[in-house]
This record gives C-alpha cells, structure tokens and sequence, in this order.
C-alpha cells in the first residue's frame, strides 16, 4: 500500500505591500511582517485645492491601496504615504537641489509635522484606514551644515527631502509620536489594522 501523503495546506489570502519604499519593507520585518508581493501604485500625488495635509496623506494611502487592489482581487492591499507639513504648506517629496533646498529653508529652527496615513484593503473590500501625526523640530541649520546634506544625495525621493534615520537625524531637536511613522510606517497601528481585518501571517 502507498503511503498516504498529507494533502496540501490552502493558502490564505497574499500580503501585498502598494509601495517601493525599502524602509517600510524594513519596518513590517522588524515586527515579523512579510508581504508575499510588493507592487507599487503609480499615482498623481498633487495636492488638492485647500487639501490639508491630513487629508492628503489619507488620500493618497487610499488612492494607492485601490489602485493595486483592483489587480490584487482576494488579497490583502497595504499603503501608506508620508506628508512633511510645515502649518498647512505640503512640503515636495524633493527630487532636485531646489527642492531640497526649499524644504530646509522652511525647516530649518522649527516645528513641523510629519504625517503618515496608511490604509488596508481587505480581501472582501472592506477598507480601513489610520493617520499618525508626529511632531518634529529641527535645529538652525548652518549654510555649511546646508550645503553637506545637499551634496550627500540622502534628500532624493523624501518627503520634506529629509530622512530620520540619515543624516538629518542630526537635525533633529525634538520628536514627540511614532519614530517609525516618521520613517514611513508606524507600526503599532499598522498591526491593528492587519489584525482587524483579519489577516494572519
């Protein structure tokens, strides 16, 4: 007689994460997260007229989970987006010098706040949806402390044309709220919404 052969377990809904962003890849395995796919959402990312940046980090986190979600049908569709406000001025995402430069006029010796808006997408549509706002100041920033950060490239493809965990978090004064929002993902309120859609690793 053959063997019997234990049958196959169903695998459950797939994990997708709707960003190209390596550090919240970083952040989701640091709480033993692993999405099974990464597929980033191509979207305008224009403010609106009088959008708050509240509101459009919620947006856009939306905006990316639906976008991937209609070619992920059955699986589960995390997004995010990150907005550096300084009052109710959206600072660039900076991809040039003057972008980057901008940004540090604006920052430099004050507050802002960094806003993260993460959504999920859940296998039967269902959608939830969190905003964390973090406070952060930032020193007086010399013109050769200025010039340095510009010419070390970290600034490209950053919200506010900062990140935390480079060199500008010499910068950094005060951060009152979610460090690893700050980075991109924050993590606690991340995993409510994994947990209350119910999606198990």
């Amino acid at each position: 007689m053959a063997p019997k052969t234990a049958a196959p377990v169903a695998a459950g809904p797939a994990l997708v994460l709707a960003s190209a962003s390596p550090r919240r890849l970083d952040l989701l395995a640091q709480v033993g997260v692993t999405p099974d796919r990464v597929d980033p959402a191509d979207i305008d990312e224009t403010p609106l007229r009088d959008e708050t940046p509240r509101r459009h980090a919620l947006r856009l986190a939306l905006e990316k989970a639906r976008v991937v979600a209609a070619r992920a049908p059955g699986d589960f569709v995390l997004a995010a987006d990150t907005v550096v406000a300084v009052g109710r001025r959206i600072l660039p995402k900076a991809e040039t010098e003057a972008d980057v430069l901008y940004c540090l006029k604006l920052l430099s010796g004050r507050n802002h706040k960094v806003l993260t808006g993460v959504a999920l997408i859940a296998p039967d549509g269902r959608a939830a949806t969190r905003l964390v706002e973090t406070k952060v100041g930032f020193k007086r920033l010399s013109d050769a402390e200025r010039d340095g950060y510009v010419a070390s490239g970290q600034w490209r493809g950053k919200a506010g044309g900062y990140g935390v965990q480079g060199l500008a978090g010499g910068f950094i004064t005060d951060l009152q709220g979610s460090y690893p929002s700050v980075v991109g993902l924050p993590l606690y309120e991340t995993l409510n919404l994994l947990s209350g859609l119910g999606y198990r690793p």
